[in-house]
C-alpha cells in the first residue's frame, strides 16, 4: 500500500458492529471515505445512518456508504475487518472484490490466527493486525455505545507470525486513526501482541460466560481473581514456548485496568446471552494448538476451553 493523503486513501469496513461501526463511524466523522457492508442492519443503516453513543462525545452520522453485497462496493486501500471471527469463512467471498491490489487488510478482531487464515487470501504482504482496547457495545441497529478506552495496537503481519517492526504503512493508517481521534499502539512483532491481548481475553470473557458475571464481579471476588490470574499465568507460559517474553508488570496492569473498568459484559458473554456462536477457537483453541505444537500444556485454560465448547453448543441447539 503506497502512502496517500487522506483524501486518497479510502476505507473499508467488513463488520459493522460494536468495534467495526465505531471505528468506521469515527474514520468519517473525520473526513475519510468509509464504506460499510452491512448484513442485518442494512436497509436500517442506509436510511437512518449511524448513531454512536460515547464516553468521548455522542455523535450521528445521517448518510453513510451502506452495502449489503461486496460486490458493489468500491476497491479500497484499506479493508477494516471487525465481523466475529466465528464468520471468517466467509472471507474469501468478501475480501477479494473489496481489497485494492495494492490494499492491505487489517484484522480487528480476538484470539489468534486470522491473519494466517487471512494472508492465504490476500498474501502475507498485505495483512495487517489490530489489537482492540475498547468496552463498546451494539445496542440496536445502527446503534453503537462505547463505555470506555479505544486505543488500537496496531502490528503488521509477516509470513509465520515473523516481526516486522513499525512500517511506513503501518505509520500512514496511524496517522489516518489519529486524526479521526482514536490511539494507535505501533506493534513491532503481531505475535507478542497477541499473546499479551489474550491475557485479558482469555480469563474474562470466558469466566465471565461459565460463572455468568460481569468484570467487576469477577475482579472482586478473591476466588475468581486468583483463578484468574493462574489463566493470565498461563498465558504467559503459552507466550514464552514461542519466546514472547510478557512481563508480570503487563499482568499486574491488566488486573488493575480491570478493577478500574466499568461494570462490562464481554463480547463473549453477550454473544452467549444473544444465543450466537461464541469465538471459542480463536480465543481458546489456537493458542491451545500453539501452545501443544510448542510442547507446552495449559491445563486450566484447556478445561475451561472445554466447558465452553460444551455450553456453546447446547446453547444454540
Amino acid at each position: 500500500m503506497t502512502t496517500q493523503t487522506r483524501q486518497q486513501r479510502r476505507y473499508a469496513v467488513i463488520g459493522t458492529g460494536a468495534i467495526g461501526g465505531f471505528y468506521g463511524a469515527k474514520l468519517q466523522q473525520a473526513g475519510f471515505d468509509v464504506h460499510f457492508l452491512l448484513n442485518r442492519d442494512y436497509q436500517w443503516v442506509r436510511d437512518r445512518g449511524l448513531v454512536v453513543e460515547s464516553v468521548n462525545g455522542d455523535f450521528t452520522l445521517p448518510e453513510v456508504n451502506a452495502y449489503q453485497q461486496p460486490q458493489k462496493m468500491p476497491k479500497c486501500d484499506v479493508v477494516i475487518v471487525a465481523l466475529k471471527t466465528t464468520a471468517n469463512y466467509l472471507l474469501p467471498q468478501l475480501l477479494p472484490p473489496v481489497v485494492k491490489d495494492n490494499g492491505v487488510v487489517v484484522l480487528l478482531q480476538n484470539g489468534l490466527g486470522a491473519e494466517e487464515e487471512v494472508a492465504q487470501i490476500v498474501g502475507s504482504n498485505r495483512v495487517m493486525g489490530g489489537l482492540c482496547f475498547i468496552c463498546s457495545n451494539k445496542i440496536g441497529p445502527g446503534h453503537i455505545r462505547h463505555s470506555d478506552y479505544g486505543a488500537i495496537e496496531l502490528g503488521d503481519y509477516g509470513e509465520g507470525y515473523r516481526p516486522r517492526g513499525i512500517t511506513d504503512r503501518m505509520q500512514a493508517i496511524a496517522r489516518d486513526f489519529n486524526q479521526a481521534g482514536i490511539t494507535i499502539l505501533d506493534s513491532e512483532d503481531l505475535l507478542a501482541s497477541r499473546w499479551k491481548k489474550l491475557v485479558w481475553n482469555i480469563p474474562f470473557n470466558g469466566l465471565s460466560v461459565i460463572l455468568d458475571a460481569k468484570t467487576d464481579a469477577l475482579i472482586a471476588d478473591r476466588a475468581t481473581r486468583c483463578l484468574a490470574e493462574d489463566l493470565m499465568q498461563e498465558v504467559v507460559n503459552g507466550a514464552a514456548a514461542y519466546d514472547r517474553a510478557i512481563a508480570p508488570e503487563f499482568v499486574q496492569e491488566m488486573l488493575d485496568k480491570t478493577v478500574k473498568m466499568k461494570p462490562y459484559l464481554t463480547s463473549m458473554k453477550l454473544d452467549y446471552d444473544r444465543r450466537q456462536p461464541l469465538e471459542v477457537e480463536a480465543i481458546f483453541g489456537n493458542p491451545l494448538k500453539k501452545a501443544a505444537q510448542a510442547g507446552v500444556r495449559l491445563p486450566k485454560i484447556e478445561t475451561l476451553y472445554q466447558q465452553l465448547v460444551f455450553l456453546d453448543r447446547r446453547n444454540r441447539r
